[in-house]
């Protein structure tokens, strides 16, 4: 599996909060491109934050990790 960072644009994630911030992220900006998200294929939770697995509109995937304590998510194209 091959996996990549976007460094040319801001790594930003859309979502839906519920009790917490970040419960349900919608969609992605990669390479200047707004990707809605389709499914989150999976989540967890680590100490630090939440991560998802997500697939995008193109079938593509993307791990998405938001850094609670920073306030700052991490994408990387799965």
């Amino acid at each position: 599996m091959n996996s990549r960072t976007s460094k040319n644009t801001p790594e930003i994630v859309e979502c839906l909060s519920g009790y917490t911030f970040g419960d349900r992220p919608i969609a992605l900006h990669w390479d200047g491109e707004r990707l809605p998200i389709v499914e989150i294929v999976a989540r967890w939770r680590l100490p630090d934050g939440r991560q998802f697995r997500v697939r995008v509109e193109d079938d593509r995937t993307f791990e998405l990790f938001y850094n609670e304590q920073a306030d700052k998510w991490r994408i990387h194209e799965a």
